[in-house]
């Protein structure tokens, strides 16, 4: 496919230079569906990006397009604060029925404000606010958000720096198999909590990801999150997953730390709950850590009720039975098939793949393949990111109701990408 770079004049003369996404994609996109997008000029892209993983349902899902026009047309409340609407409590009630029940899941729902961020911040603000203390623990190449408090817990150096003030009350420790397994899980941890002279304040929490997406795809086994669970419990620490980006389906269950079979005290959810790409997200906590006083965190965008039409509609329609996660594990398997050929292949770049469900990355000895490797799959009509504390990761997140043959030619398409840049 030959792709002319479209006249971006108004992009570049007034939007600010901090736009990064439409520098590797240089197209006008005007539509899309399912899985795939269409720029202005016609040109067809398989999307393996996903929103970001906002889109696990695809682009303009029409069963989440009809319950959101009919609601749009009975001029459905659109702005509702935290009001009661009849949006909402569709919205919880099925949550509830499709998620918390069948999963023994007790926990209360907050909704924090429209994006990732907020509800990591929330999540910060009241794990310090039931434990009275200040110190938080994330992990190394850990990503929770742009937001000051989002950004004090998380690892890239690049994003950190963007704050411009120092980043405070927030300590990082080794990830699963940051050591190379040299080292016993959670020893440096367990040695600072023990000694009075180490310098670590009693953390009030722990911060989470089961999968890091943005710092590479790297995957923590369920027996360190079992570990890491045992020790908040045993120190008097509240743990939280984020799973705002691995929740709603992408590594198979609907939350992505029920392989390891824990209950973390506080989760947060955005990007794909809406399941159409609306803003939304959550913080759940257990029932006796709702110590807010009314109006103690607000927002004014914390009720979506158009997300809440949409979400709850996709609990209908993909949660109610298993066969999401039966479908997204095997699509899973789909992927690890054809990433081990692609790197037994490429095993002299240093090729190896990694991930779960349908969350994949190809990590390359050399991090600037990884950038060549998603330039030349946008120029064959695939749509892929990087990810990785050096965007050494080539990262795939197809929507999950991908089909079993666009994953093959997306698939293919890849492998091409990584022989032409080879």
């Amino acid at each position: 496919m030959t792709i002319t770079p479209p006249a971006l004049s108004v992009f570049e003369t007034l939007e600010s230079e901090v736009r990064s996404y439409c520098r590797s994609w240089p197209a006008v996109f005007d539509r899309a569906q399912g899985s795939r997008l269409t720029d202005e000029d016609g040109h067809e892209y398989l999307d393996f990006f996903a929103g970001a993983g906002s889109l696990n349902y695809g682009h303009n899902n029409p069963v989440l397009k009809r319950a959101l026009i009919d609601y749009i047309e009975r001029d459905g409340i659109t702005h509702g604060l935290d009001m009661a609407t009849t949006a909402k409590r569709a919205f919880l009630e099925s949550f509830q029925r499709h998620v918390l029940r069948p999963r023994d899941l007790p926990y209360k729902v907050m909704f924090p404000g429209p994006t990732g961020t907020n509800a990591v911040e929330a999540a910060l603000k009241l794990a310090r606010k039931v434990k009275g203390r200040e110190s938080i623990v994330s992990f190394t190449n850990a990503f929770h958000g742009m937001s000051l408090g989002s950004l004090a817990v998380t690892g890239n150096a690049f994003k950190r720096a963007g704050a411009g003030i120092p980043l405070v009350h927030g300590t990082p420790m080794p990830f699963d198999n940051y050591l190379d397994g040299q080292v016993p899980d959670f020893l440096w941890f367990e040695r600072l909590l023990e000694d009075q002279g180490s310098g670590l304040n009693q953390p009030a929490a722990v911060i989470v990801e089961t999968v890091q997406g943005e710092g590479g795809i790297n995957v923590a086994r369920a027996e360190w999150l079992r570990a890491l669970a045992d020790l908040c419990r045993r120190r008097d620490m509240l743990l939280i997953v984020d799973d705002i980006q691995m929740g709603c389906g992408r590594t198979g269950g609907f939350f992505s730390f029920e392989e390891a079979g824990i209950v973390p005290d506080i989760v947060t959810l955005s990007k794909s709950i809406s399941g159409y790409g609306l803003p939304m997200s959550l913080c759940l906590f257990k029932p006796e850590l709702d110590i807010w006083g009314p109006g103690e965190h607000n927002g004014t965008f914390r009720g979506n009720n158009p997300a809440f039409v949409t979400a709850a509609a996709t609990l209908d329609a993909y949660w109610a039975d298993g066969e999401m996660e039966k479908q997204t594990l095997a699509r899973g398997e789909q992927v690890e098939q054809a990433l081990l050929a692609i790197c037994d292949e490429h095993a002299r770049l240093g090729a190896r793949y990694r991930g779960r469900g349908l969350v994949w990355g190809v990590e390359f000895t050399d991090p600037a393949r990884a950038a060549a490797v998603c330039a030349r799959a946008f120029e064959l009509g695939l749509l892929v990111e990087t990810s990785g504390p050096q965007s050494e990761v080539v990262k795939l997140l197809p929507p999950l109701t991908v089909t079993p043959e666009e994953l093959d030619e997306g698939l293919r398409t890849l492998a091409r990408a990584i022989r032409e840049t080879a």
